[in-house]
C-alpha cells in the first residue's frame, strides 16, 4: 500500500518538535549541573566511590568518618552572635576546648559540651583565623590578615593576651593574599607545626626544636590529593596521626592517612551524620583522645560527633 506523503505542515512540526525537547533536555542538565555544584557533589563522588574500596581491616585502623553522628547539634555560644567563631582547639591537659573569634578578636575557652568557661581579648590581633595547642599551656594562633603566626602562653589566671609580650613568625604572602593562611594543628610526634591556606588549599610544614619555638623556614607539601574547594580548619588524630581537613566552601570534612591519602570524608549537610540542618560555614575542627570530633561554625554555631559503634 502506497504511504501518504507528509503534508508541509506536518515536515514544519517536526523541526520544531525535536527542538523544543532539546531545548528541555538542555534545560533539566543545566539545572542538574547547577544542583550538583551547589551540593558540592563533585567533591563527594569520587570520594564515595574510593570509600567502596577501604577494607573492614583498613576502616577499623582509621577514623572512618562515616560512623561518626551530631549528638550536639548547632548549639550556639551564647553571646558571640557577632563574634564569628573562627577555629578549635582541644587541650589534653585541661580536658578543655579553646576557639577563637575572627571579627572581634578574643580566645574563648570551652567545655566539651560547648559552655562558655571564660573570654580572652587578643590584643594587637588584627584577624585570628587559626588556633592549636601545643601543650604545657603553649597556643599557637594565626593572624591571616597580618601573616603572622604568634606563640602564647595561657594558664588558668589568664584575662587577656597581648600580641606585643610573645614571639611571631612571619608567615610570607599567599597567592591570594585575602584568602591566605586560616589553618593550624600542632604535630607533636614529628614536633612541627602543620600550616594550611585557605584558596588555593595548600599544606605546609614549620619545624620545631624544642616544642616550644619555630626554627628555620616553613616546607610546601604536595597537596594534589587534597580534592576540597578550600582549607578552613586542620586537626590531628593523636590514636590514628590521621589528618583532618575542613572544608566551609565544600561543606565537608576529610580524612587524610600519614601520606596524604584521603580515607574517608563527611559532608556537612542536613540529614546527614545526623545533622538536622547544614552547617552554615564550618570553620572550626578539632578531636579530643577518645576520637569525639568538635566543630564550630560561623557566626557562632558549636557540633559534637561521636562514632556510632
Amino acid at each position: 500500500m502506497a504511504t501518504r506523503p507528509l503534508s508541509t505542515l506536518e515536515t514544519d512540526r517536526r523541526p520544531r518538535f525535536f527542538m523544543r525537547w532539546y531545548f528541555w533536555l538542555l534545560l533539566v542538565a543545566v539545572a542538574a549541573y547547577g544542583l550538583a555544584f551547589a551540593m558540592h557533589w563533585d567533591d563527594r563522588g569520587m570520594l564515595w566511590v574510593q570509600e567502596r574500596f577501604e577494607t573492614p581491616a583498613e576502616r577499623q585502623e582509621s577514623i572512618w568518618l562515616p560512623d561518626y553522628h551530631a549528638v550536639i547539634d548547632a548549639k550556639p555560644l551564647p553571646g558571640m552572635e557577632k563574634d564569628e567563631a573562627s577555629d578549635l582547639a582541644y587541650d589534653p591537659q585541661t580536658k578543655t576546648l579553646f576557639s577563637v573569634m575572627g571579627k572581634n578578636p578574643f580566645l574563648a575557652e570551652l567545655t566539651l559540651q560547648g559552655d562558655v568557661l571564660r573570654k580572652m581579648p587578643l590584643v594587637g590581633w588584627s584577624n585570628p583565623e587559626a588556633v592549636t595547642v601545643m601543650g604545657n599551656g603553649l597556643l599557637a594562633i594565626v593572624d591571616e590578615r597580618e601573616h603572622l603566626l604568634t606563640i602564647v602562653k595561657v594558664d588558668a589566671d589568664t584575662r587577656e593576651l597581648n600580641i606585643a609580650n610573645f614571639p611571631k613568625y612571619d608567615l610570607g604572602p599567599s597567592k591570594d593574599q585575602n584568602k591566605a593562611f586560616e589553618a593550624i594543628v600542632w604535630d607533636a610526634r614529628n614536633q612541627q607545626m602543620l600550616l594550611g591556606e585557605e584558596r588555593p588549599p595548600a599544606l605546609f610544614t614549620w619545624k620545631s626544636a624544642d616544642g616550644q619555638t619555630l626554627t628555620g623556614d616553613k616546607q610546601k607539601l604536595a597537596n594534589d590529593k587534597l580534592d576540597i574547594r578550600n582549607l578552613s580548619a586542620l586537626a590531628i588524630d593523636p590514636r590514628t596521626r590521621h589528618t583532618l581537613a575542613l572544608s566551609a566552601d565544600s561543606h565537608l570534612l576529610l580524612e587524610l592517612d600519614e601520606k596524604g591519602e584521603q580515607v574517608s570524608f563527611m559532608t556537612l549537610l542536613g540529614g546527614f551524620n545526623g545533622l538536622k540542618k547544614t552547617i552554615p560555614r564550618a570553620e572550626g575542627v578539632t578531636m579530643d583522645d577518645a576520637g569525639t570530633v568538635y566543630m564550630v561554625s560561623e557566626p557562632n554555631l558549636f557540633y559534637r560527633f561521636e562514632k556510632q559503634h
